[in-house]
């Protein structure tokens, strides 16, 4: 399925976060967008580009994909706000992990600090268990998940 008008970059294929090809545009994308199948977005170059990609498989930042016209694009993480966690004390930075993980909620995870999305309530939850929460504008590049790569239990 080629796209008809040349100005359209569609998006099939996936080629992983290493890729010697000249990129022929970057398309920046938050948190949210890296997550979903289907986007229309804008090249950093002004062209359309539209991403048809299986779903639940959310794209990386450094990701490189492929058009039908074999251009290469490249995924850049969009810089958003968000809120930073730490402490100096590993049991209370593991017990904030473990309740954060407990509400599902999307976690970056450093060492003795994290970041979410703002939240006054996690905020505050943070802040009882002993981490000192800060916002920030910085690119918000969460944990895929435990069964985000294939593996299954049997």
């Amino acid at each position: 399925m080629k796209a008809n008008a040349e100005n359209i970059l569609d998006i099939y294929t996936r080629l992983g976060t290493h890729c010697h090809d000249d990129v022929y545009t970057r398309v920046t994308l938050d948190a949210d967008q890296r997550e979903r199948g289907r986007l229309k977005l804008t090249g950093e170059n002004g062209e359309e580009v539209r991403v048809f990609l299986e779903r639940g498989k959310p794209l990386l930042v450094g990701e490189y994909l492929r058009s039908e016209c074999d251009k290469i694009i490249q995924v850049v993480g969009a810089v958003e706000s968000v809120a930073h966690a730490s402490c100096d004390d590993w049991a209370a930075f593991s017990k904030a992990c473990y309740h954060l993980g407990n509400r599902h909620t999307k976690v970056e995870v450093g060492e003795r600090w994290l970041r979410i999305k703002p939240d006054h309530v996690l905020e505050e939850m943070l802040h009882l268990l002993g981490l000192v929460v800060t916002h920030e504008e910085a690119v918000f590049n969460p944990e895929s998940g435990a069964y985000s790569h294939g593996h299954h239990h049997h």
